[in-house]
């Protein structure tokens, strides 16, 4: 993968958050603990994240984390709360943020590496974290690698400002009017394939 592939990064959040993050940026997960907002993460994976450091880093808890590719295996778990949730477009411009990672895989996993952004886009596998679906009926420890890889994640150090949000995907008119009903400036389209709808 390059630079030149990434058209944008995704973030995932609950509706209620949106007012907060067009005003005050989207913070790290040790960060937001200072605001009000709607947690949409599993608390076994947290509690898995909260134990990690990254080599030569911070806390993972300490990074905010944008996907490749929101149509992942999160989304998929999520996709029954779809109304509720919306995927922020994150300028790739973070990237170039002092501090950025990027893993070459979820994150939490014991198998993920880690590399300093943007350079490091060249160890990922872009085929596996854009494809379509990461099962593999035939073969059991190719689909939990490719589960995985498909939740590859670019870390960035504690805050990202506003200026990298970009606009928003909703998953249906129900969601669409719930996001609208923020009253922010950002605008949001219905992509109902993100959700897995």
């Amino acid at each position: 993968m390059n630079f030149q592939d990434v058209k944008e990064l995704h973030y995932i959040t609950h509706i209620e958050n949106i007012s907060s993050i067009c005003r005050h940026g989207i913070f790290s997960h040790k960060q937001a603990g200072g605001f009000s907002h709607v947690s949409v993460a599993s608390r076994d994976i947290q509690e898995r994240r909260a134990k990690k450091i990254i080599p030569g880093g911070l806390a993972l808890h300490a990074y905010v984390n944008f996907y490749f590719d929101a149509r992942n295996p999160m989304m998929y778990v999520l996709q029954a709360k779809h109304a509720e949730l919306c995927i922020l477009q994150i300028d790739p411009a973070v990237m170039n943020l002092p501090g950025a990672i990027v893993a070459d895989r979820n994150a939490s996993s014991d198998y993920a590496r880690f590399f300093p952004c943007p350079g490091g886009l060249k160890y990922l596998n872009k085929d596996m974290i854009f494809a379509a679906s990461w099962t593999h009926p035939h073969n059991q420890f190719e689909e939990w690698e490719h589960k995985s890889i498909k939740c590859a994640e670019v870390l960035v150090p504690d805050k990202v400002a506003t200026k990298y949000l970009l606009g928003a995907y909703v998953s249906c008119n129900e969601a669409l009017i719930f996001f609208q009903r923020t009253n922010v400036s950002m605008s949001a389209i219905v992509n109902s394939q993100m959700f897995f709808r």
